[in-house]
């Protein structure tokens, strides 16, 4: 493999510096501008010489006790969602790998077609069949959006994975006397684990962190953090700056570790899909 030369060498890591600055400095200002006082969060004097404080996540924790149920609220949605779209995209990747038809390979492209409509297209036409269901303002309705959001993309996923599994297994199952589903569940799943937690990681970022559909179809039982979020910045009494950094801090921070501790999960099962066995 040829050596990199030294300019080269220094381009690729100059790059990456400005990637991981443009991405993490603004996270960094929030987490900093948490532990300020109201008066230090805009002073440029202040900007990295200040007196930390823990005030307001005590004002958080008093004031705005709908912040944390909103949090076990996206903890609820983002769990469900996550269960629900890896299994249907573990059985439909299953079905389009193993089965090969026009109507198949019609409604792949379907699935790309309908991943590339923005949400608000199909969120108001559902509002009146939502509340003719009486499912508005429940978990339930949003564990069930947000999945569906990402089948699609977790079922080209989970084919490409399944695509790289010998179809002997499957026939070796077979001979033994093994049903579909008993295959996917003993050979299929154990051997598309990756794939099944890169999907993962992506329905939770998504789900945790959504605040259209739950805009739209919640109000105060299934309300979520995002939501209360929003509601600190449209404050009558006037948005308290340092309790709102406190808030996006907590709400921030846990799905960020996760991505993190997952990252070479997720790179290594975004990738395996693409090398030939």
């Amino acid at each position: 493999m040829p050596k990199l030369s030294l300019p080269r060498v220094v381009l690729k890591w100059l790059g990456v510096v400005m990637i991981a600055a443009w991405s993490l400095l603004p996270i960094g200002l929030i987490v900093m501008s948490s532990f300020k006082s109201d008066r230090d969060i805009f002073s440029l004097t202040s900007r990295f010489q200040f007196m930390p404080t823990l005030a307001n996540y005590e004002l958080l924790w008093s004031r705005w006790g709908d912040f944390f149920h909103g949090l076990w609220n996206s903890l609820i949605v983002t769990v469900g969602a996550t269960v629900l779209a890896v299994l249907v995209s573990l059985l439909a990747g299953f079905a389009y790998s193993r089965h090969s038809s026009k109507v198949l390979q019609g409604s792949a492209f379907f699935l790309i077609f309908i991943r590339l409509i923005p949400p608000i297209v199909i969120t108001l036409p559902l509002f009146p069949v939502v509340n003719w269901l009486g499912l508005n303002d429940t978990h339930i309705i949003l564990i069930v959006l947000y999945a569906t959001f990402f089948v699609s993309l977790g079922t080209i996923v989970m084919r490409t994975f399944i695509d790289q599994i010998p179809r002997e297994l499957d026939e070796a199952a077979m001979m033994d006397g093994a049903t579909q589903m008993q295959i996917v569940w003993r050979v299929i799943l154990p051997m598309a684990a990756q794939g099944m937690l890169a999907v993962a990681v992506f329905v939770i970022v998504y789900a945790w962190n959504e605040f259209l559909f739950a805009f739209i179809f919640t109000t105060t039982r299934a309300k979520t953090a995002p939501l209360v979020i929003s509601e600190m910045i449209g404050a009558v009494e006037g948005v308290e700056w340092g309790v709102l950094f406190a808030a996006s801090t907590v709400q921030l921070l846990p799905v960020l570790a996760f991505v993190i501790l997952m990252q070479k999960h997720l790179v290594a099962g975004l990738t395996a899909g693409a090398v030939k066995g």
